[in-house]
């Protein structure tokens, strides 16, 4: 093992010890035992940024209908170990939007965050937290994407003053700050203005998390990005 791998491994642990515990969360001795063995066995991008770059390398060879990962039964015993994702997607729950494939990465290399509007809760923040500080993700990408029907529906209930029924106003009220804020511009896609911006802002929100992730941030272990994936193209821009 590496000097860098055991000073890797040794501030994953105290990550996991000090802020993880702290927030009332408690790992197994099994459990962090497993995650660091995964990760020493596996090259792992160098910086937060070669972690974006492997993403947007990834989408390139997606877009050009070229990509390297199709056997998915690779590595399958392998994985039953552990996992060691090197990014976290936020995505929205669209069953056209698949961030390993518009990534065009393997089992185990994305730790994924779905619900519909690709917002960052309570629940979301928590996931993210496990990914970043137990897990090692290096970056993380709030990815919207044309066409959301989430972000859609806010828009009209805004419009309108109604809301929809059942659970769904929960979802609403997580995406109406980006409608509020495209709004005054007058843009000529709302729909699009309101989509970039709900990434934008959800991608704020997790970098600036405390503790955890905003310390992350700090350290300059990780980073926080937004994007929107175009679904005609398979292409993401990020904003």
């Amino acid at each position: 093992m590496t000097e860098s791998h055991e000073k890797d491994g040794v501030s994953r642990r105290n990550l996991i010890a000090g802020g993880l515990a702290g927030a009332g969360l408690v790992l197994s001795p099994a459990a962090v035992a497993q995650t660091a063995s995964v990760s020493r066995n596996t090259a792992r991008p160098a910086s937060p940024q070669e972690a974006l770059q492997l993403l947007k390398d990834g989408n390139a060879r997606y877009v050009a209908n070229a990509p390297v990962n199709t056997d998915h039964s690779l590595d399958r015993a392998k994985r039953s170990a552990g996992q060691k994702p090197f990014a976290a997607v936020v995505a929205c729950s669209d069953s056209r939007v698949a961030p390993e494939i518009i990534f065009d990465q393997g089992l185990g290399d994305i730790f994924v965050v779905r619900v519909a509007g690709n917002f960052v809760n309570e629940d979301g923040l928590a996931s993210l937290e496990f990914g970043a500080a137990v897990l090692g993700v290096q970056v993380i990408i709030v990815l919207g994407h044309t066409a959301c029907g989430a972000v859609d529906a806010t828009i009209r209930s805004v419009e309108d003053r109604t809301l929809p029924p059942g659970h769904l106003p929960s979802l609403v009220e997580a995406i109406r700050p980006a409608v509020y804020d495209v709004m005054p511009e007058r843009p000529v896609d709302l729909l699009s203005a309101a989509i970039a911006q709900n990434a934008r802002l959800n991608a704020d929100k997790a970098s600036q998390s405390g503790p955890v992730l905003a310390e992350l941030k700090e350290a300059g272990k990780l980073m926080s990005v937004a994007g929107v994936y175009d679904i005609a193209t398979g292409k993401v821009e990020f904003i």
